[in-house]
């Protein structure tokens, strides 16, 4: 079986078929650019784009950048406040006239590292943090996905975590991985005490680097890295979509 996974970013828009059996990506991948204003009209106008791009005619997942309540999006994230209250896939579909699954984009990385990578076969709480722009959360109990987790809103100093702990305030702000990864031990003892995670896995950029602050995180939990890189939206999106086959 294959679908076309679509994984929505707030810079990039990346799509590629792949085998669900595999995980395997069957062509290389297409980039577009995350417009701007990105507004539901006008990202609509990429995914037709990839969709075309490809010439697909089966069904398609995609990874959406906000958390969803009945297909809807609660906030507008960092694309724009116009998709609060869209029904994405409603809207996907009927643009294209293809079957769309969209989910949360960490849950979609989640979905590919417990079938594909560092979770695959792990049973328990399995914690898929995502660090990058913001800090993204997928949550799995014995591989089965427990959705729209926000992990990186839990608040610190009166501000959500993201905003002290990801790794683009380690850049912005030019911190050493000694100190990052104090930052990140907080971040994931907040984590620890709400989920009590028998694993963390660590996606985004950061998990090229593990070793460089890894002995700054101190848990009960076994800190993992990503395996899927940069393609783990995409195979994510795409798994989703055994639901709809």
């Amino acid at each position: 079986m294959k679908a076309l996974g679509i994984d929505i970013g707030g810079t990039g828009i990346k799509g590629a078929p792949v085998d669900l059996d595999t995980g395997e990506l069957l062509a290389e991948r297409f980039r577009v650019d995350t417009p701007r204003p990105a507004t539901p009209e006008n990202v609509t106008k990429k995914i037709i784009e990839i969709v075309e791009h490809f010439q697909w005619k089966g069904v398609v997942g995609c990874g959406f950048p906000t958390p969803f309540y009945q297909g809807k999006c609660k906030v507008g994230s960092n694309l724009h406040d116009d998709w609060i209250g869209v029904h994405v896939e409603q809207l996907f579909s009927k643009a294209t006239g293809l079957p769309f699954k969209v989910i949360n984009d960490a849950d979609a990385a989640g979905l590919a590292e417990m079938n594909f990578g560092a979770g695959k076969d792990k049973p328990g709480v399995v914690a898929v943090i995502t660090l990058g722009t913001g800090i993204g959360s997928g949550l799995f109990l014995d591989g089965k996905l427990i959705p729209n987790t926000e992990f990186g809103h839990l608040r610190y100093k009166n501000k959500p975590f993201e905003k002290y702990a990801a790794d683009s305030v380690r850049i912005a702000e030019e911190l050493s991985y000694k100190k990052w990864g104090k930052r990140l031990n907080k971040y994931f003892n907040r984590v620890e005490l709400i989920i009590s995670p028998d694993f963390i896995i660590i996606g985004g950029s950061p998990s090229k680097n593990l070793n460089k602050f890894s002995r700054h995180l101190k848990s009960n939990a076994q800190i993992l890295p990503a395996e899927n890189k940069n393609e783990a939206g995409i195979i994510g999106a795409a798994l989703a979509t055994r639901s709809l086959l």
